[in-house]
């Protein structure tokens, strides 16, 4: 599970980033707004932490602008603001709860594993032509028939199908499937697409996952 954090103070980013490793997250820092928003557009992230005041763009104006391309991904605000009318103006702009700085740990952690749990029960189905991906079950149907998957199969089938139409670039796709932050050889995801492929049946005709040369890999509808 990914989180990005958007907060400029570094004692409380390098604390959030530790503490939430420690409890097996992936994190990754953003101390400007606008560097925040081009993070959390590129679809990594499963919850987004931020700093309502954080230079170059504000954390209401990130929330605003992800929510038309992410309306579902949970967002926690974190900040000093905390008059009723600050509160209101926060959750309307689309976060999904609010905690005031200074803030315990604790606390923090229990607000975050209650947004992803809410989003796993309400979680939607993920449709990709015939397949079918049910990720609270960790469920693959191919025309109604179950396909088994690796677990990091699975997550690479997620995060294509999450980010459809989209081109997934290598880069992303290793930080994101694996976790891996540094120069990598890559080639490790070209045999899971072939292993993909192979157990969902993707003929030539009808590959669902499409290669996008030097650059990727792209799932995308017939």
């Amino acid at each position: 599970m990914r989180i990005l954090v958007v907060e400029d103070e570094q004692g409380i980013s390098n604390f959030l980033k530790q503490g939430l490793e420690e409890e097996s997250f992936a994190v990754d820092v953003a101390d400007n707004g606008k560097v925040g928003l081009e993070l959390a557009l590129s679809g990594n992230y499963d919850l987004l932490l931020l700093d309502w005041m954080v230079p170059g763009m504000s954390g209401v104006e990130l929330t605003r602008q992800f929510r038309k391309e992410f309306p579902f991904t949970p967002i926690i605000f974190l900040t000093a603001k905390d008059t009723v009318d600050e509160t209101v103006f926060g959750l309307q702009s689309g976060a999904n709860d609010y905690i005031k700085k200074p803030f315990h740990f604790e606390e923090l952690l229990v607000r975050i594993r209650v947004q992803m749990r809410s989003r796993e029960q309400s979680a939607e189905k993920l449709v990709l032509g015939p397949i079918t991906l049910e990720p609270e079950k960790h469920l693959v149907l191919l025309e109604g028939k179950e396909v088994a998957l690796t677990q990091k199969e699975f997550a690479l089938l997620e995060y294509l199908v999450r980010n459809k139409n989209k081109v997934c670039r290598r880069t992303r796709i290793i930080e994101s499937v694996w976790d891996i932050h540094f120069d990598y050889n890559t080639g490790i995801i070209d045999v899971f697409i072939n292993s993909l492929r192979k157990k969902l049946q993707l003929s030539k005709g009808e590959d669902y996952i499409q290669t996008i040369r030097g650059v990727g890999y792209m799932a995308k509808d017939r």
